[in-house]
């Protein structure tokens, strides 16, 4: 931790602690060490030696959504439980007796059916064909008198019962540090010593990263930007424990979006059921009114199209810090909606491209040559420069294979069971899975427009590709005058935080958080903004300054 936690950072100085970002990575790190192969198919640390993961961490920092993220991007499976909702019988199996022969005479013995998690393994391996994966264990150091023996054995064996679990799927544990869990059971030193502990502590600006990412609402990212004290907050008073945590802002941004739509406001009352810390949830409820006010009062979206009056820069630039920092996050958040759409609908013309693709291989016969063309040009292009018209240049009219609008049906249909397929097995985050339905819808209006097709040219290949092209080309236009409107915006963008703030510490934070938010990074990587180049290298080379200073 960075010291904002309070005690319990302190009581932790010294410890190896990582942010939640680095967590992730080392567990990525280990899980393709751990399955990756020798020359002869075996895995080249063996399963004895492959040490389960321990994942210690306060409550709500991120440990289960870091793993879901992992599986989808690793392309292995998982499955997760909860330790602390099962009973010995669960984990281990229940007992049967069994016959069996020892030195000539025959004895009943106790045996075991397949414990439920093994077996969900195995349920997992038959639905999705995802031979490897991850069995996610969280609360590990919270189970009952009865469960604790057996969560020993599992850790030091990576059995249950007498159960093993399967090669090629690897264990990750994950529990609460005892200052947050009065059920907290310590592990003895045999066991920690077969096991990869890491310790993780929140960190804000790791989180910022994520949250921009995930859309969290501004109101939260632009609060927690001026009291990141209580981004994560956990305290036990004689009323019992008061807490604030990534998961409780995560949920209450969901809430709020919602609410906004539903034209409700969240009030102390409905703050206070997420964020279950009073100070911090009345603090935060009078901000959201008072950015509520913020919005209505500075009117983003007209700043934005270039309407910037003397009177507003004039304003803002006397309001107190937290109010310019308000609308400096209004900004942003305008901004990197924008691009975040951008960015969503680039994804969903690379999927139709990759149909579109298919569909002409198989409606016009003879060129092959012309579709490796499109793919180099697709490839030597920049993703956000796709133009049909150059990609598939040189078609030759030929005969048709079979019927155009059958043909994108059938790519449509087969787009849908990846999708579904890829949804079962939890390879699919929240997002990509609405790109990929958004880039299936198109794919089907593709094919009902080709289904009016009338007459001959209904079957005729080359006519119905020259129609699929028109139809791509200017959707291709569309979002190339949705690219444009976005830079239109950023470059409105710095005209008012200079008419308003000048080269001040408003426009260091404007420029730092472009850098912090993703598809603020990747707008910029392919839009050419001179002044965001000029602040930004003015401030690294403050940041160097300072560094300087420092060592000296």
């Amino acid at each position: 931790g960075d010291g904002e936690y309070g005690t319990v950072a302190e009581r932790r100085a010294g410890e190896n602690d990582m942010n939640i970002k680095r967590a992730k990575q080392e567990i990525k790190d280990t899980i393709q060490a751990y399955l990756l192969r020798d020359d002869t198919g075996a895995y080249a640390i063996p399963s004895i030696r492959q040490r389960p993961v321990l994942l210690i961490g306060p409550p709500g920092v991120g440990k289960t959504q870091i793993m879901e993220q992992i599986s989808q991007e690793m392309e292995i499976g998982l499955v997760a439980y909860t330790i602390t909702h099962h009973t010995r019988q669960s984990a281990v199996g229940l007992p049967f007796i069994e016959k069996k022969q020892y030195g000539g005479r025959e004895y009943t013995v106790t045996e075991y059916t397949m414990s439920e998690i093994v077996a969900s393994i195995y349920d997992k391996i038959e639905s999705t064909g995802l031979e490897e994966g991850i069995l996610f264990i969280d609360e590990i150091n919270c189970v009952s008198e009865t469960l604790a023996p057996t969560m020993l054995q599992f850790l030091q064996c990576k059995t249950f019962g007498s159960h093993r679990i399967p090669e090629g799927w690897i264990i990750v544990t994950a529990g609460n540090p005892p200052e947050y869990n009065k059920s907290v059971r310590e592990f003895d030193v045999v066991t920690l010593d077969r096991i990869k502990k890491i310790t993780v502590e929140p960190d804000f600006e790791v989180w910022k990263e994520y949250a921009y990412r995930e859309n969290i609402h501004p109101a939260i990212l632009s609060y927690l930007g001026i009291k990141r004290q209580n981004f994560c907050q956990i305290e036990t008073t004689v009323d019992g424990k008061r807490f604030a945590t990534p998961r409780g802002w995560e949920d209450l941004s969901e809430l709020i979006c919602v609410y906004e739509r539903l034209e409700k406001k969240a009030d102390r009352d409905v703050v206070g059921q997420y964020i279950q810390f009073p100070a911090i949830a009345k603090d935060f409820a009078n901000y959201l009114e008072l950015y509520y006010k913020y919005r209505d009062d500075y009117q983003v979206d007209q700043i934005l199209a270039g309407i910037i009056s003397e009177a507003l820069c004039d304003k803002v630039a006397k309001a107190a810090f937290d109010e310019k920092l308000s609308v400096v996050g209004l900004l942003l958040s305008r901004l990197s909606g924008a691009f975040r759409e951008l960015r969503l609908k680039e994804r969903q013309m690379e999927l139709v491209m990759n149909g579109l693709k298919e569909f002409q291989k198989r409606v016009v016969t003879g060129a092959a040559g012309s579709v490796e063309h499109g793919a180099a040009d697709q490839g030597a292009a920049h993703a956000n420069r796709v133009d049909p018209g150059k990609a598939y240049a040189g078609l030759a009219d030929s005969e048709t294979v079979m019927a155009p609008a059958a043909v994108m049906t059938d790519l449509a249909a087969g787009m849908e069971r990846e999708i579904n397929a890829d949804r079962s097995a939890g390879l699919l985050s929240r997002r990509e899975e609405a790109v990929r339905r958004s880039a299936l819808m198109e794919l089907e209006n593709y094919g009902k427009e080709l289904a009016q097709m009338e007459g001959a040219e209904s079957a005729d290949g080359a006519a119905a590709w020259e129609q699929v092209r028109g139809r791509f080309g200017r959707a291709s236009d569309r979002y190339e005058e949705q690219r444009v409107s976005c830079g239109e915006m950023l470059e409105h963008a710095f005209d008012f935080m200079e008419a308003a703030f000048g080269d001040s510490q408003e426009m260091v934070i404007f420029v730092t958080e472009l850098n912090t938010n993703e598809y603020c990074v990747r707008f910029l990587q392919d839009y050419d903004c001179e002044r965001y180049y000029q602040y930004n290298k003015r401030l690294l080379f403050d940041d160097e300054e300072q560094r300087l200073r420092a060592r000296i």
